[in-house]
C-alpha cells in the first residue's frame, strides 16, 4: 500500500483538527453533555470513520478497505470494554460529571500519542523480525483466555491504584477537593495538583495497559502502518461521546467480555498462522515456512468479528430482558403498585 506523504499529513491534520475542535467546542466550557448531544456527535464520528473507510475502498481496493474496517470495528469494540474501567475511575475519584469530558479528552489524546509510538515500534519490529508475530499471537491468546475466565467484568468492579498513580500522589501534594477544571492550584504559596489531575493520570496509565492487547490485535488484521494508525485514531476519537451515550448501558452488555475473548483468540490464532507462514525460527520446522494451514483471509476475519459482536449484543440484551421479567415476577403485584418501575 503506497501512501504518499501528503496523504499522511492530511490524515494527521484531520485527526489533530478534530481533537482541537473537541477541546474548543465541547470541553473548554465544562458541562455535562445531554444524551442527544452525545448521540449526535457519536454518529458524526462514526460517519467520518466510515467515509474514510469507503475512500480506502475507492482508492486502494477491497483488500485494504476490508482490513481497515476489520481493524476499526475491533478497536471500537475494545474501546467499549475500556469504558468499564473509565466509569470506575470516574466514580473512584468522584469526578464531577461536568468535568468528565476534559478528563476523557486529555486521556484520549495521551492514548493516541502513546499508541502512535507503539504502532511505529511494532511496525519496525515486524519489518525486521518475523518472530514478532508469534509474540503478538501469544499475547492475544492469553488476553482472550483472561477475558473468558473473568466471565464478564467482575475483575473491573474494584479499581485499585497502580504504581504510577501511587508514585504521583507521593511526588506531588494533592488537594482534597476539585477546583473547577484546573489541574493544579497555588495555595499559601505552594503548588498543589487537584484530584482532576490524578484522575487524568489514572486514565492515561490505564491506556498503557489497553494498548498491550489493542496494538497486537490490529496488527493481526493488517500490517499496513497507515491503516493501523487510522483505525486506532478514529476508534479513539469518538470515545468521549460514546462514554456519555452508553454510560448507563454498559452493565447490560454482560457477555461483551466473552465476545471480545472470541475475537482476540481468533486474531491471535490468525497471527500464529501467519507467523508459521513466514517462519524463520530454526527450532520450528528447521527454520522453513510452515504452510499446512492456509492463512485466514480478510473477508473471513471481518465476518467473524461482526458475527461475534452481533451474537454477543443480542444475547446480552436477551439476558437482561429475562432478568427483568424474573425480577418483576418475584416482586409481585403489590410491589409493582408501590414501585411502578
Amino acid at each position: 500500500m503506497d501512501v504518499p506523504f501528503w496523504v499522511w499529513a492530511l490524515t494527521v491534520g484531520l485527526i489533530v483538527g478534530m481533537l482541537v475542535f473537541d477541546l474548543v467546542g465541547h470541553v473548554r466550557t465544562p458541562h455535562a453533555p445531554t444524551l442527544r448531544e452525545s448521540a449526535t456527535w457519536s454518529a458524526i464520528y462514526v460517519g467520518i470513520a466510515v467515509v474514510f473507510g469507503l475512500l480506502i475502498f475507492w482508492f486502494y481496493g477491497a483488500q485494504f478497505g476490508g482490513e481497515y474496517f476489520a481493524g476499526y470495528i475491533t478497536e471500537k469494540s475494545l474501546s467499549i470494554d475500556n469504558l468499564f474501567v473509565f466509569v470506575l475511575i470516574m466514580a473512584s475519584f468522584g469526578v464531577p460529571r461536568e468535568l468528565q469530558q476534559k478528563v476523557l479528552l486529555y486521556g484520549i489524546t495521551f492514548a493516541l500519542v502513546l499508541r502512535t509510538v507503539f504502532i511505529l515500534v511494532g511496525a519496525a519490529a515486524i519489518e525486521n523480525f518475523s518472530w514478532v508475530f508469534y509474540l503478538f499471537g501469544a499475547i492475544l491468546i492469553y488476553t482472550a483466555w483472561a477475558q473468558a475466565r473473568s466471565g464478564g467484568h467482575d475483575d473491573h468492579e474494584d479499581f485499585s491504584e497502580n504504581l504510577l498513580l501511587r508514585g504521583a500522589r507521593k511526588a506531588f501534594p494533592t488537594t482534597d477537593e476539585y477546583h473547577s477544571d484546573k489541574l493544579s492550584v497555588r495555595i499559601d504559596g505552594k503548588r498543589y495538583i487537584t484530584p482532576l489531575a490524578i484522575a487524568l493520570i489514572a486514565i492515561g496509565s490505564a491506556d498503557i495497559l489497553f494498548a498491550v492487547d489493542s496494538i497486537p490485535a490490529i496488527f493481526g488484521l493488517t500490517q499496513e502502518t497507515y491503516l493501523v494508525f487510522a483505525a486506532n485514531a478514529f476508534s479513539l476519537l469518538g470515545l468521549r461521546q460514546l462514554f456519555f451515550l452508553i454510560d448507563g448501558l454498559l452493565d447490560r452488555l454482560v457477555y461483551l467480555a466473552y465476545g471480545l475473548a472470541v475475537i482476540l483468540g481468533f486474531i491471535g490464532a490468525k497471527l500464529v498462522i501467519h507467523a508459521l507462514h513466514t517462519n524463520e525460527l530454526p527450532f520450528i520446522n528447521g527454520g522453513e515456512h510452515v504452510t499446512a494451514i492456509p492463512e485466514i483471509p480478510t473477508w473471513l476475519s471481518l465476518t467473524v468479528i461482526l458475527l461475534t459482536l452481533v451474537v454477543t449484543t443480542v444475547a446480552s440484551l436477551a439476558k437482561n430482558r429475562r432478568d427483568r421479567a424474573a425480577r418483576a415476577a418475584l416482586a409481585g403485584p403489590a410491589d409493582d403498585v408501590l414501585d411502578p418501575r
